[in-house]
């Protein structure tokens, strides 16, 4: 029995895994830091465990690999965009994410938001995993601990009630859209080096808004 399509090599068949929408706190002695992630899963029960997919790119890998520590806040669906703008479009390198914030603090000392997350998990790297483009890090779970019963926020959440509608096509300014996260880069051209300052993908992965 063959399969009822004809396109075998069609990658958005990868938006259909599910994902959550976590912010992962790290400090790299001298400040806290912060960033969206999408890829943490439980990966052993005893002991413990969980992987974290990070980018290279991004400040925070570097501190989680150098200390080993990070926190997993798990976002639910009180979480606005501007959540989203804060700790997913600009970098810990340039910016102090937590200068105006009162959190709560881990036993280990990295923070856990004290709004829009409904469950946290404080991590110790046990392995470093190098997957190219993004390291994986193997932790223990040292800590955790479930802050409200509101409901997790997903990816497909984030889309369908969270991220802004684009506007009408007449008002429409013109602009590119990351075909992986949905991040908009107002303007035209797109410059040939962009890289995506949510998902950290080239400008190869950007097509024109419609």
């Amino acid at each position: 029995m063959t399969l009822p399509i004809q396109n075998t090599q069609d990658m958005t068949a990868l938006f259909r895994l599910g994902y959550g929408l976590y912010v992962v706190t790290s400090h790299d002695g001298t400040k806290d830091n912060g960033l969206i992630v999408n890829t943490v899963m439980q990966i052993t029960d005893s002991p413990k465990r969980v992987a974290v997919a990070i980018n290279k790119a991004n400040y925070s890998h570097d501190v989680i690999k150098a200390s080993g520590k990070l926190c997993v806040n798990c976002l639910d669906v009180t979480a606005p965009f501007s959540v989203f703008e804060h700790f997913g479009f600009q970098s810990g390198r340039d910016v102090n994410k937590f200068e105006d914030c009162d959190p709560y603090r881990t036993d280990s000392g990295l923070i856990v938001l004290p709004k829009y997350t409904n469950a946290y998990l404080s991590l110790s790297v046990a392995q470093y995993v190098d997957l190219g483009t993004h390291g994986m890090f193997i932790c223990d779970v040292v800590e955790a601990g479930v802050l409200s019963d509101k409901e997790s926020m997903t990816y497909a959440y984030y889309h369908a009630n969270v991220k802004p509608k684009p506007q009408p096509k007449e008002e429409q300014a013109k602009g590119w859209v990351c075909k992986i996260c949905g991040y908009v880069y107002e303007g035209d051209p797109l410059p040939e080096d962009f890289i995506c300052p949510w998902c950290k993908h080239g400008a190869d992965d950007f097509e024109p808004l419609k």
